[in-house]
């Protein structure tokens, strides 16, 4: 007689396997300083040694399509920087939320142009993040690889927290958010909504 094969079968009642939720990555709202001014390059680390310690200009109103986000999130993260707590306060109205510091922003140490060199932060900031990506000036800050590194564990944490089932928003940086959505992109995360980096913006990414 032949040997009979025994196939077990899935039971009719087990409950399909759990769909991760969203991710959102969201940047803080604008930070209460000025950048119409003409600085050098020690002025500009003295700058964005103040942009790093304070928070968002008062006032501000945040976009309802982020308000909805974060109120639907079954998780909401910030940077511990005082610009994301501050973002996070105003949208999550109450209700607790995660801060810390591996979420926070990517170093912008400026290139050592000649003092009498003079330009506004924004075309510091570019600067400073064309040196440090692409020829690592770090100036015994956090290297790029280092950063990248770093990227990859807050990625794994979101998506830790997104597989439970529930959307997770991140409140945080412009620069390090991308990095982060590099990181999720290389491990099969799609984004199916982007509004760019500006203060308040936010992509969305799901996976397939």
């Amino acid at each position: 007689m032949a040997d009979s094969l025994t196939v077990e079968s899935q039971p009719s009642g087990a409950a399909a396997p759990r769909r991760p939720g969203a991710i959102i990555l969201a940047r803080h709202g604008e930070p209460a300083i000025s950048r119409k001014i003409w600085i050098n390059a020690e002025g500009y680390r003295q700058f964005w040694a103040k942009y790093e310690v304070l928070g968002i200009l008062p006032g501000q109103i945040p976009p309802q399509a982020l308000v909805s986000f974060v109120a639907e999130a079954g998780l909401v993260f910030s940077s511990t920087r005082q610009r994301s707590i501050e973002t996070a306060i105003a949208l999550t109205q109450g209700r607790a939320f995660d801060s810390d510091a591996i979420f926070v922003e990517a170093p912008l140490p400026p290139p050592n142009l000649p003092g009498f060199i003079r330009l506004t932060p924004s075309i510091w900031g570019f600067l400073a993040r064309v040196w440090w990506w692409f020829l690592n000036h770090h100036e015994g800050e956090e290297t790029r690889r280092q950063a990248e590194s770093r990227a990859d564990r807050a990625a794994e944490r979101l998506i830790a927290s997104a597989e439970e089932g529930h959307d997770v928003v991140l409140l945080a940086h412009g620069f390090f958010n991308f990095m982060i959505g590099r990181a999720l992109r290389q491990r099969g995360w799609q984004v199916v909504m982007s509004e760019g980096y500006k203060y308040w913006s936010m992509r969305r990414f799901e996976r397939p």
